[in-house]
């Protein structure tokens, strides 16, 4: 094998390494946002459930 083909194997191989860590890291940011999305809404979720308990048991009216 040449030089050139070495380097342009080389090449290859660096640019395919790099295009599958961009893509595994693609996946994991993603699931990371759909986690954090998640605990978004849960805490929407009980942030309007003990606003509809505070409002049950007392007077007072909503904003």
């Amino acid at each position: 094998m040449s030089i050139k083909s070495i380097a342009r194997v080389a090449l290859s191989l660096t640019l395919l390494s790099g295009a599958a860590v961009s893509l595994s890291a693609c996946n994991t940011m993603r699931g990371a946002g759909q986690d954090v999305s998640s605990v978004g809404h849960d805490v929407s979720r009980g942030a309007n459930s003990a606003q509809a308990g505070i409002e049950r048991h007392t007077t007072a009216s909503p904003n």
